[in-house]
C-alpha cells in the first residue's frame, strides 16, 4: 500500500494493490472507520464538506470508485466494481469492521458490496439511491450514455447538474456548480457508459432481505435521480432500516447541506 501526506484534515492518499489493478483513497481523521462511495456524477470531492465533519470522530476514507480519480477501470459490471472495491476494503486490515456510506451510484455499490460480502461492514448508511430503477430511471441512464457517446460528456454536462441540483440551487450556488461541471467533464467515459448500462437493468430487491446489519436510508427532498419512492421502497425491504428525508436537498445532500447530513447521520454512526 503506498501513501502519500496530504494537507487537508491531516489526509494522506493511499493506493492499494488488488492483484494488477489500483485502488485510490484519501484517508483522515481518528476512530471508528467509515468508507465514503461516490456518486456517478460527483467524485470523491463532493465528500469533502462533509469528511471534515467526519474525521473529527471517525476514521474517513474517500474511495475513488473503480474508473474514477486513481483507481484503476474493472471490467465485469457492479458485481466486479464491488468485488475490487471489497478487497481493497480488506487491505486496510481495520480491527473493527467498518461503516459504509453511499451516495447515489456509491449508495448502489455499497448496498452491492454489503450484499457480496456480508461480513464487511457494521453498518450501512445509504443516500438517495435504491433497489432498482423504474421504466423511467432506466431510460434516463440510457438516454445519458447516448448522449455522451454522440456528443461527449459536455453534450450532456447540463442534464447531469439538473440530476445533482435543483435549478434554484445551481442558481444560487454559481461557484459551486461551476466545480462540479468541471469534476464531471474529468469522468472517464468508458466508465460512465458501463454503470450508466449496468443501473440501468439492475435490481437488488430480492437480495434485501439478506442484508442483516442496520441500515439508515437517506434522501434528499427534491431528487429528480433518485427519488424518494426509490429510498422508501429500499427501506421497506431492508430488515433493520429507518429512512429519512432530508427537506430541501436534492441528489447530494451531503455537499449541498453537510452540516444537516451530518446531524441527521451522527446517532447512527455513534
Amino acid at each position: 500500500m503506498n501513501t502519500t501526506p496530504m494537507a487537508e484534515f491531516g489526509q494522506i492518499a493511499v493506493l492499494v494493490k488488488v492483484g494488477e489493478h489500483k485502488v485510490g483513497a484519501r484517508i483522515g481523521g481518528a476512530g471508528a472507520p467509515i468508507i465514503l462511495f461516490h456518486s456517478l456524477l460527483a467524485d470523491g470531492s463532493s465528500f469533502d464538506p462533509l469528511a471534515r465533519l467526519l474525521a473529527t470522530t471517525h476514521r474517513v476514507v474517500i474511495l475513488d470508485l473503480p474508473g474514477f480519480g486513481n483507481s484503476d477501470r474493472v471490467e465485469g459490471g457492479l458485481d466486479a466494481v464491488a468485488d475490487r472495491l471489497a478487497a481493497a476494503i480488506r487491505e486496510f486490515k481495520y480491527a473493527q469492521a467498518p461503516i459504509f456510506l453511499g451516495n447515489g451510484y456509491g449508495g448502489f455499490v455499497a448496498l452491492l458490496t454489503a450484499i457480496r460480502h456480508p461480513d464487511l461492514a457494521a453498518k450501512l448508511v445509504l443516500a438517495d439511491c435504491g433497489a432498482t430503477f423504474s421504466e423511467a430511471g432506466r431510460a434516463a441512464f440510457k438516454g445519458m450514455s447516448a448522449g455522451a457517446a454522440a456528443h461527449g460528456l459536455a453534450g450532456i454536462a447540463d442534464v447531469a447538474m439538473r440530476r445533482l441540483f435543483s435549478l434554484d440551487f445551481q442558481a444560487a450556488n454559481p461557484v459551486l456548480l461551476a466545480q462540479r461541471r468541471e469534476r464531471f467533464l474529468e469522468v472517464d467515459p468508458q466508465t460512465f457508459h458501463a454503470a450508466c448500462a449496468a443501473l440501468s437493468t439492475l435490481d437488488l430487491r430480492a437480495d434485501l432481505a439478506a442484508v442483516t446489519v442496520p441500515v439508515l436510508v437517506l434522501v434528499g427532498e427534491h431528487d429528480e435521480a433518485t427519488p424518494p419512492p426509490m429510498s422508501i421502497e429500499l427501506a421497506a425491504g431492508l430488515p433493520q432500516a429507518t429512512l429519512t428525508v432530508l427537506p430541501g436537498c436534492a441528489h447530494v445532500p451531503q455537499l449541498q447541506q453537510p452540516a444537516q447530513f451530518m446531524a441527521a447521520i451522527a446517532p447512527f454512526i455513534a
